[in-house]
């Protein structure tokens, strides 16, 4: 078998893309300069690929995570040895110890860490396995300068092993379009047809998981607060959790805002662009962040943002969001009622979240990865 240099470990990757997925298959093209050899359980044509067993993914729940860390450790160097690989990329910190591979990977957020849940497997995964794992690699990519300062705080990793290259988003799907209301939305459409549908008031929207360090409580709080909320309607987009989603149906339904306050669940990525240029707002409130694509997405549409003060949210938006302490249940609200009743200053925001995404692109993504893997091989 001839030489494969650089084999990257997809074996992570959902049906259902995340962040973390969208990352990957994005970057895929712009790595195409280093010949790599794909890692993953549905063969992608036009690369090459090593087909790895189903069912290793985060839908498989702790299953499938235990799964494929086994795999990771038992089965991944001698599919390094069998390639005659000479470097791996994982675009997850995950990579088989004390082993003979060499091997790069990307962190994106340490949240296990900072918002740690009782009995969750995820905390002794980041407190003795991730560190192991980079204690191990030849280099770290993370996204972000907060998160390079994350891995070094919790960790003691040298800053020197570590690159921060931000993330990007798709500018032939992420842009504003030219006649959006000609796709009117009703929320209990998704995620089937959003193009049957209409929205009766105009709605704020969030993008993401439920978890409680996204801070939706206090979103809900903050809406509810909002003057004159019963013209304004809050979507709330992502992955229902019978963990959370139901305590924050229920702080809805306690406040009397069950018909303005939609859960949407999950929403194909097809028809997020629709969802972000018809709203009044992208809300992203998160009190922690590796990066926060909802927030480049979302000025990439032209739709005005509002989101933290804190990690690296302000990283991505710069100068062109309104930026609250997300603790701070009525400053959010004020920022909302802002913008609900300013229309130069939701055209000025859109202005400058048009310029401001212009600045991220996967070529230069893919550009600095390559720089980094390319020092390596």
């Amino acid at each position: 078998m001839s030489q494969q240099k650089l084999i990257i470990n997809l074996s992570f990757l959902m049906r259902q893309p995340t962040g973390i997925s969208s990352y990957a298959f994005n970057l895929l093209p712009q790595l195409r300069p280093v010949s790599p050899t794909l890692l993953i359980s549905q063969p992608l044509s036009s690369y090459d690929c090593y087909k790895t067993p189903p069912g290793q993914t985060p839908e498989q729940g702790l299953r499938g995570h235990l799964r494929r860390l086994l795999w990771t450790q038992l089965q991944l160097p001698k599919i390094y040895q069998q390639l005659k690989s000479q470097l791996l990329f994982s675009p997850i910190p995950e990579a088989p110890l004390n082993s003979n591979c060499r091997y790069i990977v990307m962190v994106h957020d340490l949240i296990p860490l900072r918002f740690p849940k009782p009995n969750s497997p995820l905390t002794p995964y980041f407190r003795y396995y991730i560190p192991q794992i980079l204690t191990q690699a030849q280099h770290i990519l993370c996204n972000s300068t907060a998160t390079a300062r994350d891995i070094t705080d919790f960790y003691h990793i040298p800053a020197t092993k570590i690159t921060p290259i931000p993330l990007a988003y798709d500018t032939n799907h992420f842009r504003p379009l030219c006649a959006p209301l000609r796709y009117p939305l009703r929320p209990s459409a998704f995620p089937k047809q959003p193009h049957e549908a209409t929205s009766a008031n105009p709605y704020f929207l969030y993008i993401g998981r439920h978890d409680p360090y996204k801070n939706l409580h206090r979103l809900i709080n903050a809406f509810a607060t909002l003057p004159n909320s019963r013209d304004y309607e809050l979507w709330i987009a992502g992955s229902s959790d019978k963990r959370y989603t139901p305590k924050l149906q229920a702080q809805a339904n306690h406040l009397g805002l069950s018909h303005q306050i939609k859960f949407l669940n999950y929403v194909p990525y097809n028809q997020l662009p629709i969802l972000l240029n018809n709203a009044i707002a992208l809300i992203f409130p998160s009190l922690w962040e590796g990066f926060g694509l909802p927030v480049l997405e979302a000025m990439a549409c032209g739709t005005p943002v509002i989101t933290s003060n804190l990690s690296a949210l302000p990283e991505v938006a710069g100068d062109a969001a309104i930026l609250v302490n997300p603790y701070n249940t009525l400053e959010l609200s004020a920022a909302m009622h802002s913008i609900a009743t300013d229309s130069q200053l939701r055209s000025r925001l859109s202005t400058l979240g048009l310029q401001r995404a212009r600045q991220f692109s996967w070529a230069k993504t893919g550009q600095q990865t390559v720089e980094v893997l390319g020092n390596y091989l």
